[in-house]
């Protein structure tokens, strides 16, 4: 397992592909405990779920790798430790990072495979991970998590014409990227002639994510500098 010093002093921001295949692996340990550890095509297959997911992915392996690589260079995520057998299997250590309780865990999985959703929504999609009994017991989960320093959940603006307001997780960047990414949402659901728009939206989209890659690899690399520095 990893070693108990795992919470990073650098901020996280995880890749779309990152925090789906974290997602994935904190998903699965629950609802299908005989498959896990994961191998590769399983966990393939658990990240281009067609339900459960939002957006619906069509990773390969060499993403799912990649994505791999930076969870397990934020010992989020990695190769399982004392796995039997010849097919390497892999394994999530989110509990280890951030000493979550069951109904945090339930959450951020959620929040990472589905995106920003409202407390009703939340209650809802966890039921397989956790049985939350009222909705003031999903607040109760949110308001923890956004209490964390630095916070890992923020409550959305309320779009016009909604009764609810939603909640993101940060782990993939700060609150203006979570509201980027409910902004982008809710012009697709409400856009029935999306021809040209939806182009724009998709290099939008694009744009951001390479963007958080981008930021990832910084943080990466003034890390390596750091401990390069350190050790001299």
């Amino acid at each position: 397992m990893p070693p108990p010093d795992s919470i990073q002093p650098e901020p996280m921001i995880l890749t779309a592909a990152e925090a789906r295949v974290l997602g994935a692996l904190v998903e699965k340990e629950v609802t299908t405990p005989d498959y896990y550890p994961m191998s590769m095509n399983a966990l393939i297959n658990a990240c281009n779920q067609r339900s459960n997911r939002e957006p619906v992915t069509d990773l390969d392996e060499d993403g799912v790798r990649q994505a791999l690589h930076g969870l397990e260079d934020l010992r989020l995520a990695g190769r399982a430790r004392g796995a039997d057998g010849r097919v390497a299997k892999y394994e999530h250590w989110l509990g280890e990072a951030f000493n979550f309780s069951r109904a945090e865990t339930a959450l951020m999985c959620v929040l990472l495979l589905r995106g920003p959703q409202t407390p009703g929504e939340l209650r809802g999609r966890t039921e397989r991970l956790h049985r939350f009994d009222e909705i003031n017991d999903v607040l109760a989960g949110l308001q923890k998590l956004m209490e964390r320093e630095p916070a890992l959940v923020a409550v959305l603006p309320r779009q016009p014409g909604t009764k609810e307001s939603r909640y993101a997780h940060l782990l993939s960047g700060n609150v203006e990227s979570a509201v980027a990414a409910e902004n982008a949402i809710g012009r697709r659901d409400g856009n029935h002639d999306a021809g040209e728009d939806a182009g724009h939206e998709a290099r939008i989209v694009q744009l951001e994510a390479t963007v958080a890659e981008l930021r990832q690899e910084v943080i990466r690399l003034q890390k390596k500098i750091d401990d390069l520095f350190g050790d001299g």
